[in-house]
């Protein structure tokens, strides 16, 4: 990386510009919650479960521009690829608040959630051309403790925004917080891929990448897994808003019941990283997945025996969801393990997968939502097996990296 770059953008501000960047994700999905009622009320849509969509449609729109940008970004260069899709996003947003109909307000969404793809995928390639081995892992930690920040603050942010005005607001806050950053982006982060280091955009060289990602059994197993560890995610923030207010009558104490499971995952992420090194990526992930899966198993008996109250529901989600952090930020590293000479490629295809793939999945388990908990423990429960099955497959039948193993994890967290 040139000289020029270090001096315009020193270590804190480059963290903190990431982080920004990467929080933008984040907050159009949370920030809605508290407001799907009043959306669905002021446009007409009477099924509750229908008013998930405004979540679905974004996810959608994100995970599929995820397999454009990847190429993208590799051809020309990551400045002009993310403020495009950051354009996009700040115009989806805004124009999101004048929406007459629900059916445009999707479309809106899906756009917004396109723009998105941009941001997620070029933040790590920008991350990746500047630092490298032990630096990079630290630098996305940081990075990533932010990110798993907002959906801690994202629902009361909502909330506040809605006792304010009406809920065009969150998406008026939304186009005008990306506006800036955008801003922030276009004065401050110069061009970090230099053009030797460029690949062709042609047909040939992106089948030869997804070729090369869809035949690694490791890497695609754990790409599967992870993504049917969000479709439960999914599932479940689609139906949180009505669990939490319906079903316990948390009412506006809903966003901080969501903090404090997001916080948990937080700590999770944080602690994971403490003990990665010493303990290695598949004793955690594997050890996790067994818990996630044991006590959503749980959950789904409390929840069909009718007697679950919130003491109980939520002590098992914590459990749950502090499992998660565990196994996602793992199988994510995993994934990536075998792939390095695609690994831009490999970022596109496994956002594809896990972004498309857990938002359909997740969005019909929130559709089965029956005024109680049953459907999310039991889309839980099965997201957790099938997610083990696919770790068995990876690894050739043996959890806990006994016997027959890929490299060693050190040296993977060396790479990464």
């Amino acid at each position: 990386m040139s000289d020029h770059f270090t001096r315009v953008l020193s270590r804190p501000e480059f963290i903190a510009l990431i982080a920004a960047l990467m929080a933008l994700n984040a907050l159009a999905i949370d920030v809605m919650l508290p407001a799907l009622p009043y959306m669905g009320e002021a446009l007409g849509v009477d099924n509750e479960n229908e008013r998930q969509f405004v979540i679905a449609a974004y996810m959608i729109g994100m995970g599929i521009a995820q397999l454009a940008f990847g190429p993208l970004t590799d051809r020309f260069g990551r400045r002009a690829p993310l403020l495009a899709g950051m354009g996009v996003y700040v115009v989806a947003a805004i124009a999101a608040a004048f929406a007459p109909s629900f059916a445009l307000l999707l479309a809106l969404r899906f756009i917004q959630g396109m723009g998105a793809a941009g941001v997620r995928v070029i933040t790590t390639a920008v991350v990746r051309d500047r630092y490298s081995g032990r630096e990079m892992a630290e630098v996305m930690s940081l990075v990533f403790m932010v990110f798993m920040a907002i959906p801690i603050v994202a629902p009361g942010i909502g909330q506040i925004l809605l006792l304010t005005g009406p809920w065009q607001y969150i998406f008026l806050f939304m186009g005008g917080l990306a506006l800036g950053f955008t801003i922030w982006t276009y004065m401050r982060l110069p061009e970090t891929l230099p053009l030797d280091n460029r690949r062709p955009l042609s047909l040939r060289s992106v089948m030869d990448g997804f070729r090369i990602v869809f035949t690694n059994r490791v890497a695609i197993s754990y790409g599967l897994a992870g993504m049917f560890l969000f479709a439960a995610l999914f599932g479940f923030i689609s139906s949180s808003q009505q669990i939490y207010v319906d079903i316990y009558e948390l009412g506006v104490y809903f966003p901080l019941a969501f903090a404090g499971v997001a916080g948990l995952m937080a700590i999770s992420s944080f602690t994971n990283s403490r003990v990665v090194r010493r303990l290695g990526m598949r004793r955690l992930s594997h050890g996790a997945m067994l818990t996630f899966t044991g006590f959503s198993v749980a959950w789904l008996a409390f929840a069909l025996s009718g007697w679950l109250p919130l003491w109980l529901f939520f002590g098992l989600l914590c459990v749950i969801m502090f499992s998660f952090g565990w196994a996602a930020s793992n199988m994510n590293s995993l994934s990536m393990e075998p792939l390095g000479a695609v690994a831009g490629t490999a970022a596109s295809v496994f956002g594809f997968i896990q972004t498309v793939g857990g938002a359909l999945i997740g969005g019909y388990i929130g559709q089965m939502f029956d005024g109680t908990t049953v459907p999310a423990a039991l889309g839980y429960s099965l997201m957790g097996i099938l997610g083990l099955v696919c770790i068995l497959v990876a690894e050739k039948g043996r959890l806990f990296g006994v016997g027959e193993r890929a490299p060693d994890d050190d040296a993977v967290m060396e790479a990464h």
